[in-house]
């Protein structure tokens, strides 16, 4: 008898039949914790992490009016997913203009950026929990023609919900990493059940293309990683000025999207350095601003004075360090320091955007673990833009070699500037992919 690889779980009508049995227990438990997820959504919103305004959102409840007429929903889970989505809004706004736009994300933070960045004719929705209830709520208001899903966003009673109504479900960017690989393979009815809801798969890179055929979905395509096409960070002009002017003379780095550990690496490397610059300026802004008050205990553990931006504090000629623990001004730090350490990724988080600095002009150091972007970090180190460092002291010698060595450091933002414009036809490559679907179901609203 042949026996699927240990590693594997069985495929075929075994595994359809396994599928639809965990699927339905998983929908069956989401109803008996209901009561205990709204407890949980109470105690999130207690700590400043869902939004008191719009909670029935997170239960299905909407305020807000469907626009008639075709609808397309696009869904991402945070900030970065979102953001990827802003240049396809604006092409899909400009060529198909008869069709509504609703995106959905998951976070207090993404939802603050939302309100500034997007047009005021695209709703913004948290997306709801994945309680049966919650979603049929969801799609009963909402009625979505078309679902865009970004990277990774398996939500079975979502998907499953949207398909069974008739929503023609999309992989938009789809990834899959290695790790999340080898875990799915162990359930993948589980998963091939979920890709094959997708009418269209487009992958993020060659790998997430393998990984997302093996997995079970059926056509799937590499159009280019939607995260290149993005512009580049806004920053707002007289703010910069400003902060160019206050740091004028000043050598200064900057540790952008920090995670635990990563901030204290980064106030220990301007220990190492101040003696040889003496007025080195370093910037940090961890990932998740709601550590800073964490963060500036540990830099000031290391002797260190910090100024902190959500206080306005100024930063004076003796400050060491300015904590830059704001939302959404990243592209006016990345604007402000040329050697730029990307974090998460000398602790394994696997790294975060290396394509938003490389459009800012900056000479870009990142840790080896950059499994979230693993081609495009390579590409980039290969075009010369990104210097990888192993350890802190090697993060240390390399924001010395850079700071004393400005030829070298202009190469390298050369180099990051040429790769970044080099990735820049995704967008194209995406949209004409969507254009047939997008044709369908506008002719089917007529």
């Amino acid at each position: 008898m042949n026996r699927p690889p240990q590693d594997q779980a069985p495929s075929g009508p075994l595994g359809r039949c396994l599928a639809q049995g965990v699927f339905g227990s998983y929908a069956l438990l989401g109803r008996l914790v209901a009561p205990l997820v709204r407890r949980h959504l109470k105690r999130r919103q207690a700590r400043g992490r869902e939004d008191p305004q719009r909670l029935p959102e997170r239960l299905g409840k909407s305020a807000a009016t469907r626009p008639p007429g075709p609808l397309l929903w696009i869904h991402g889970a945070s900030v970065g997913e979102a953001q990827s989505a802003l240049p396809l809004i604006e092409r899909l706004r400009r060529d198909w203009p008869a069709i509504a736009i609703l995106i959905t994300t998951g976070t207090v933070t993404s939802a603050r950026l939302m309100a500034e960045r997007l047009p005021p004719d695209v709703i913004h929705q948290y997306v709801p929990v994945d309680l049966p209830d919650a979603v049929a709520g969801f799609l009963d208001h909402w009625r979505p023609d078309i679902g865009l899903i970004i990277e990774s966003e398996f939500w079975p009673n979502l998907l499953r919900a949207a398909s069974a109504r008739g929503t023609r479900l999309v992989l938009l960017n789809g990834r899959i990493s290695a790790a999340s690989f080898r875990r799915w393979r162990r359930l993948r009815p589980l998963i091939a059940d979920l890709l094959e809801r997708f009418s269209l798969v487009m992958a993020q890179a060659p790998e997430d293309h393998d990984h997302l055929l093996a997995l079970g979905a059926r056509q799937v395509i590499l159009p280019g990683n939607l995260k290149a096409a993005a512009p580049p960070l806004p920053a707002d002009p007289a703010e910069l000025a400003q902060l160019k002017a206050a740091l004028a003379g000043r050598p200064r780095w900057l540790a952008a999207s920090t995670h635990p550990g990563e901030d204290l690496v980064a106030g220990e490397t301007h220990r190492a350095l101040r003696d040889r610059f003496p007025k080195l300026l370093t910037l940090v802004a961890p990932r998740h601003p709601k550590r800073a008050e964490d963060v500036r205990h540990e830099l000031e553990a290391l002797g260190l004075n910090v100024a902190q931006r959500s206080l306005g504090e100024a930063i004076d000629p003796g400050i060491d360090v300015y904590l830059a623990d704001t939302i959404g001004e990243m592209g006016l730090w990345y604007r402000l320091a040329e050697i730029v350490f990307v974090g998460g990724s000398l602790v394994p988080k696997g790294g975060q955007n290396l394509l938003e600095p490389a459009r800012l002009d900056c000479a870009i150091l990142s840790g080896p673990h950059t499994s979230n972007f693993a081609r495009l970090a390579a590409e980039l180190a290969a075009a010369g833009g990104l210097r990888q460092v192993t350890s802190p002291s090697d993060l240390t010698a390399a924001v010395a070699e850079l700071q004393d060595n400005p030829a070298t450091t202009a190469k390298m933002i050369a180099a990051a500037r040429a790769y970044a414009v080099g990735q820049a036809g995704a967008l194209d490559h995406v949209a004409a992919a969507l254009n047939p679907l997008l044709r369908e179901v506008t002719a089917a609203k007529r």
